[in-house]
């Protein structure tokens, strides 16, 4: 009795019009920002972007007061005394870091270390800070391998830990770091480095964080590699020489660097994140579902 039943039934189901859910392409990257609002980017303040140039083009780096108030004060006496000007990228190693630095710092007598002027020769560590309820944060839901929370602050990508109260920028693709010696005061700001590889987050809160690349990262990432160990040059040659760094807010306003860097804490933003963490379209079957911190790379554009 209950064949007629299921088989009027299953006519009844086909009658009716196709119920299938239709699929959505994820909109790309360049779709969500052609939809942003103005008010969603940001101008970097002056006083804290860098015009480093090079044979190149132009690296713009972002600092970080916030986060590393002592070592953004120090560069920018380097920058406004023109410290870096004549100096050169000395070492480029692959999957890791470019740093630039006074070639002369590796000769055996130092007699020709450039002198650091007003800029101080020692600060202490500022590896971590206290976490901040007043500064932006768009935390991430996915949970982090080396931090309890994970999230974006002011366009850095951060790292927190609520047990402690402390929080940190992170070793991400782009990040400019202060590079040091073993004793922990000894890194000023006169040696940088800019992550171009694979996150190296076991950096963590042993080095100070002091910005990020906004723009020009590929001038860093794409050099030929240091032969020596650590990727230092070993011909002179090799290395590329730094033409000059400003600071923007020491420039004519007509020659200064107009770029945008989208809000970490926008609507857009947040779906940036979304569209990557479950991206769906003919390439992407299977979307992960998931996404780590140094995975996100925080949009700009040019004016």
């Amino acid at each position: 009795m209950r064949r007629p039943f299921l088989l009027l039934m299953l006519a009844g189901l086909l009658s009716l019009p196709a119920l299938a859910a239709e699929t959505h392409d994820t909109p790309t990257p360049k779709e969500l920002l052609a939809q942003s609002r103005p008010q969603e980017w940001r101008r970097p303040d002056p006083a804290n972007l860098l015009d480093m140039k090079l044979p190149g083009g132009h690296v713009l780096i972002e600092l970080a007061p916030d986060f590393t108030p002592l070592h953004a004060a120090n560069i920018r006496t380097l920058v406004r005394e023109h410290y870096f000007d004549g100096l050169a990228i000395v070492r480029v190693q692959d999957n890791f870091v470019t740093q630039w630095d006074d070639p002369a710092a590796d000769d055996e007598d130092k007699a020709h270390i450039k002198p650091l002027g007003g800029a101080k020769k020692t600060l202490p560590p500022e590896y971590t800070r206290a976490i901040d309820p007043r500064l932006e944060w768009t935390p991430l839901p996915d949970g982090d391998v080396y931090a309890p929370e994970v999230g974006f602050s002011e366009g850095f990508p951060v790292a927190r830990d609520p047990a402690t109260g402390r929080e940190w920028i992170t070793h991400c693709y782009g990040t400019v770091g202060v590079a040091r010696d073993v004793d922990p005061h000894s890194g000023n700001g006169s040696a940088l480095y800019a992550i171009i590889g694979q996150a190296p987050r076991g950096l963590d809160r042993n080095l100070a964080v002091a910005g990020r690349v906004i723009d020009g990262m590929e001038l860093l990432s794409a050099l030929p590699r240091g032969p020596a160990p650590m990727g230092f040059y070993t011909d002179k040659a090799q290395r590329v020489r730094i033409e000059s760094v400003r600071l923007a807010a020491d420039l004519p306003p007509a020659e200064r660097p107009r770029i945008e860097v989208l809000r970490t804490d926008s609507a857009t933003f947040a779906k940036l994140v979304e569209a990557k963490r479950n991206r769906h379209d003919a390439f992407y079957t299977v979307p992960a579902g998931k996404i780590d911190l140094c995975s996100i790379g925080v949009p700009s554009r040019k004016e």
